[in-house]
């Protein structure tokens, strides 16, 4: 019996129903369901489910496969969610049958949404354990959750689900920059290694080879990847180290577009011999964040840029030298920039619409503790933002900083939260931080996996 056939005709259906040609009649494993067109071509044009919503009112489509699961899309395509119940079933279960009816991209998105993140409910969920003996170096995500991590030679992909996973060995001796294209394709760049390689993860092979042409012909090493919806940056360094510059590429055809941030160094001109290793694109300003530090033997300096791509003009900078910041992140939910204080180990907000103002500072969000000379407290420490939230990681810890709103006052506080339960903190320092879907993922100093955070209300 074929797993679709309009066979037998309806034998509980009233008159009045017969002749609403709104309702549908399905006869899924021999359970019967009813719904309306409107819900079943909701679907989409080019799912089954459409097809389904054809047949004539008078015959009942007889579907061939598990009831129970399909009563679980029926509910994904009334409400966008599935039921709570969903969670008694094997995930793998539930795609391969959102697969057969053509919605997969639904239950992605009632389980993987980017905007069901709950930051203070997240808790350490699961391990994916990686291959070999090497330990990330860098992850990249999807919007919706797929994940690629670097580790030594070798790039593995996880898919949105987490179930499946793939490696393939890269010409790279190790990976430092990674930008996920799709769940599919990746931007790789290293600091030894000439050339950006943008990777057919699925297929193992390397698609094309990007590289900046620098004024001394030698070869240029990928030193940070960003993008926009449009548009990937991509921050190179000559191997002479005596020039850097920034390139930006289409991000669908990659071909380059423009070029800003050249910089050939002369003699001891530091600040233009740091190349930027952190690109962050500003959404809600139009605007390049370009950040990089250098360690000498008078402590870490290093500045941080705002570059308009499309004059080439840096719009607003800072130089680091005090208390140089160990990371940087934009939030624009927030419209305000972070960092992480390299020696003081405290997390610093600034408010973007203040950029411009001649004395444009720092503010501290902790407890103001003054720099500890010599100790760099946060030295190797994360920022990232995600919505609403700063996520900052201090040794094996993740702290999370949400603004509180003050009534009328002008000043903004925000507060402080460790994440998870106790059994999730402490351990190996993190190494990376990163947030795709609903989740947020995490690797530590020497172990070969990487930890999954989500909330238990979305766990299945």
């Amino acid at each position: 019996m074929p797993p679709f056939a309009g066979s037998h005709p309806t034998g509980f259906l009233t008159s009045q129903q017969r002749t609403d040609s709104n309702i549908v009649t399905i006869d899924v494993g021999g359970q019967m369901f009813q719904t309306t067109k409107q819900t079943l071509t909701s679907a989409g044009p080019k799912t089954f489910f459409s097809s389904i919503s054809q047949t004539s009112s008078l015959f009942t489509p007889f579907i061939d496969r598990d009831p129970e699961i399909f009563s679980l899309l029926l509910s994904l395509l009334r409400t966008g969610n599935l039921p709570s119940k969903a969670k008694l079933f094997d995930l793998q279960d539930l795609i391969i049958e959102s697969q057969f009816y053509g919605i997969e991209n639904l239950l992605i998105n009632s389980l993987s949404n980017p905007e069901q993140l709950e930051p203070f409910n997240l808790q350490k969920s699961l391990q994916l354990p990686l291959n070999g003996r090497d330990s990330p170096s860098t992850v990249a995500t999807t919007p919706y959750g797929s994940l690629h991590v670097a580790h030594g030679s070798k790039i593995t992909t996880f898919d949105w689900s987490l179930r499946r996973k793939s490696t393939v060995l890269t010409h790279f001796t190790a990976v430092d920059s990674l930008l996920a294209l799709s769940p599919s394709l990746a931007a790789a760049g290293a600091n030894d290694f000439s050339g950006l390689q943008i990777l057919d993860l699925e297929n193992g092979y390397v698609k094309d080879t990007l590289n900046w042409e620098n004024v001394t012909k030698s070869g240029s090493t990928v030193q940070a990847i960003g993008s926009s919806p449009e548009q990937m940056f991509v921050s190179f360094e000559s191997s002479r180290r005596n020039s850097n510059s920034i390139v930006v590429y289409d991000l669908h055809s990659l071909r380059p577009v423009t070029e800003i941030a050249h910089n050939e160094i002369y003699g001891a001109d530091i600040d233009s011999a740091i190349p930027a290793t952190k690109l962050q694109w500003i959404e809600s300003h139009n605007l390049l964040m370009a950040s990089g530090s250098h360690s000498g033997p008078s402590g870490v300096s290093g500045n941080i840029r705002l570059w308009d791509v499309r004059s080439g003009n840096v719009v607003w900078e800072i130089s680091e030298k005090v208390d140089c910041f160990a990371d940087v992140a934009v939030s624009d939910s927030l419209n305000a920039m972070f960092k992480i204080g390299v020696n003081s180990g405290e997390t610093f907000y600034m408010d973007l619409k203040n950029l411009g103002a001649e004395k444009s500072s720092w503010v501290c969000l902790g407890d103001k503790r003054k720099v500890l000379n010599g100790k760099k407290e946060g030295f190797g420490c994360k920022i990232e933002t995600q919505g609403n939230q700063v996520f900052c990681t201090k040794g094996g810890d993740v702290e999370l900083w949400s603004e509180i709103i003050m009534g009328s006052s002008n000043n903004r506080i925000f507060k402080k939260n460790l994440m998870g339960r106790v059994q999730d903190m402490g351990g190996a320092k993190i190494t990376n931080l990163a947030f795709g879907g609903s989740r947020m993922f995490l690797t530590r100093k020497d172990l070969q996996c990487v930890e999954v955070w989500q909330s238990s209300s979305r766990e299945l």
